[in-house]
C-alpha cells in the first residue's frame, strides 16, 4: 500500500509541477481572484450586505466559485492522459514501475487539487462574507466541502473522458457537454418535462358583490351580498413528476446540502435556502380542487379577513425530503465510471487501439 502511495503522489508532483510551471496558470488565477473581487463588491453594495448580514454574499460566492471551477476544470484536465499520448510522454511513464491506475488517479488529483486552487483563492472573499454575519458555521462548513466534491467530480470526468478518447480537443469539447447537462440541461428537462405532463384544475370562486355593498353600503349583521359561484378550469404544468432531475444539477446538490437559514417570517436567509426550498416545494403536487369564497371570510365591518393558512417557506422546507445525497451519488457514480473505463482504456499492452493512435 505504501509503495502505492508513493507511486501515486509521484504522479501528483509531477503533473502539478508542469501546470504551476508556466505563467498562464498565476494569469488565470489572478483574473479569477479579480472576478471574484468584483463580484463582492458588487454583491456588498446590490444587498447591502454590510448592514443586512452576508449570507446572500456568502451563498453567491460559492456559486461563482463552482460556476468558474466547472468552466475552468475541464480545460485543465480534459487533456491529461491523451493530452501525454499525443506527445509522446505518456509512453515513458508506461514503461515505469508505475501502474496505469497510479497515473490515472494520480493525474486526477493533481487535475482536483488545482481546481481546489480557485476554490482556496476565494477564501478571502468567503470569510469576508462570514465576517459580515448571519451564516451559520454548519452552512460554511457543508458548503465548502460540498464545493470541493463537485470540483472533484468534474476532474475526475475530465481525466477519465481524456483516457477513454483519442483527441484532446474532443475529450475537452464531451466534458464540457456532461458539464452542461448537468447544470443546464437538468433545469431544461424539469421546465419541459413539467410543461409537458399536464393537469387540469378546477377552481370555484365565490365573490362578494362590490358593487352593490358601494351602491348600498355594508349591510348589517354577518351576511355578505354574494354572487353566484363561478366554476373554471386551467391546466398546470406536474413538475412533481419531474423534480427528480433537479437533484443532479450540482448548484442544487450544494444548495440542498447546506443547512436552512430562516429569518424570524421564515424566510430563507440566503441563495442556498430559496433553492432548496423552490427544488422542494415542487416535488409536491398541486392542488387540482380549489376553492376560494371570499364571502366566508366577509366581516361585520365590511372588510375580508386576511387568510393566514399560507404556507411558509420555513414550513415547506421543513416537511419536504431533501435530494442532494442523490445527486451526490449520481455525480461520484459518473465520476468513478469515468475513471474506471480511463484505466481500462490506458492499459498496457493494449488489446486494441483506435485508428490514428500513437503508441510512442
Amino acid at each position: 500500500m505504501t509503495g502505492f502511495l508513493q507511486g501515486l503522489w509521484l504522479v501528483v508532483t509531477i503533473d502539478l509541477r508542469q501546470r504551476t510551471r508556466t505563467v498562464a496558470w498565476y494569469v488565470l488565477l489572478g483574473v479569477f481572484v479579480l472576478l471574484v473581487l468584483a463580484v463582492t463588491v458588487l454583491l456588498v453594495f446590490a444587498t447591502d450586505a454590510l448592514f443586512a448580514g452576508g449570507g446572500g454574499v456568502f451563498s453567491t460566492i460559492v456559486f461563482f466559485v463552482l460556476l468558474l471551477g466547472t468552466l475552468v476544470s475541464p480545460a485543465l484536465s480534459a487533456n491529461a492522459i491523451n493530452g501525454e499520448r499525443d506527445s509522446g510522454t505518456l509512453a515513458t511513464t508506461q514503461v515505469t514501475l508505475v501502474s496505469t491506475t497510479q497515473i490515472v488517479l494520480g493525474k486526477w488529483l493533481a487535475a482536483w487539487i488545482t481546481a481546489l486552487a480557485f476554490l482556496a483563492a476565494a477564501v478571502p472573499f468567503l470569510a469576508f462574507a462570514v465576517a459580515l454575519g448571519e451564516v451559520p458555521a454548519a452552512t460554511i462548513v457543508v458548503a465548502t466541502l460540498v464545493t470541493a466534491v463537485e470540483l472533484g467530480v468534474v476532474a475526475a470526468i475530465g481525466v477519465g473522458l481524456s483516457g477513454v478518447l483519442t483527441r484532446p480537443l474532443f475529450s475537452v469539447a464531451v466534458t464540457y457537454l456532461v458539464v452542461a447537462a448537468l447544470s443546464i440541461g437538468t433545469l431544461i428537462a424539469f421546465g419541459l418535462g413539467g410543461a409537458a405532463v399536464q393537469s387540469e384544475v378546477r377552481a370555484t370562486n365565490r365573490s362578494v358583490d362590490w358593487a352593490a355593498v358601494e351602491r348600498d353600503g355594508v349591510p348589517p349583521g354577518e351576511e355578505a351580498p354574494c354572487l353566484p359561484s363561478e366554476t373554471y378550469t386551467y391546466p398546470t404544468p406536474r413538475f412533481d413528476y419531474v423534480w427528480g432531475f433537479l437533484a443532479a444539477n450540482p448548484y442544487v446538490v450544494v444548495a440542498d446540502a447546506a443547512p436552512g437559514s430562516f429569518d424570524d417570517q421564515g424566510n430563507p436567509n440566503d441563495v442556498f435556502g430559496w433553492i432548496a426550498t423552490g427544488v422542494r416545494q415542487a416535488q409536491h403536487a398541486p392542488e387540482l380542487e380549489i376553492e376560494y369564497d371570499e364571502c366566508a371570510a366577509w366581516t361585520p365591518s365590511g372588510s375580508i379577513a386576511p387568510d393566514d393558512d399560507w404556507e411558509r417557506p420555513q414550513q415547506v422546507y421543513d416537511r419536504s425530503v431533501p435530494s442532494w445525497f442523490v445527486g451526490l451519488g449520481i455525480h461520484l457514480l459518473l465520476a468513478a465510471g469515468a475513471l474506471a473505463w480511463a484505466v481500462q482504456r490506458t492499459r498496457t499492452p493494449a488489446q486494441r487501439l483506435a485508428r490514428g493512435s500513437r503508441i510512442a
